[in-house]
């Protein structure tokens, strides 16, 4: 499974930016889809997943007010709206999706099977 994610690059502090991430279009309606980053010398961490029909959702408490996923199932297309972004936002992120049989929106890494190649988002103070 082919993910494509795009929309990465340099803004400064207090700027915005959107990741799109696309994905084929029989697996993205049956996939449930996360945002991950992961900076130098940390962790991968989850920022934002959201189910199947986008009902439910979960963010990162440090993007929380900040960070909005959404979907298009018509698209085949997750997004990521990046708002007041902070130095510390600065990371490559990826999207993923889980397997079929996967239903919730989870923030652990090894619950997603699929993986794109990540977007890198540096943002300048």
């Amino acid at each position: 499974v082919q993910l494509q994610a795009s929309g990465g690059g340099l803004v400064q502090a207090g700027g915005s930016l959107r990741l799109s991430c696309a994905a084929p279009g029989r697996t993205f309606g049956s996939s449930v889809m996360g945002w991950f980053r992961q900076a130098p010398g940390k962790e991968r961490e989850c920022v934002a997943a959201i189910n199947r029909s986008g009902s439910s959702t979960y963010y990162a408490d440090s993007v929380k007010g900040r960070f909005t996923i959404s979907r298009d199932n018509a698209k085949n297309t997750v997004y990521l709206q990046m708002n007041s972004l902070k130095p510390e936002d600065t990371a490559v992120y990826y999207c993923a999706a889980r397997g079929p049989y996967g239903t919730a929106a989870t923030r652990s890494d090894t619950d997603y099977d699929y993986w794109g190649q990540g977007t890198q988002v540096t943002v300048s103070s």
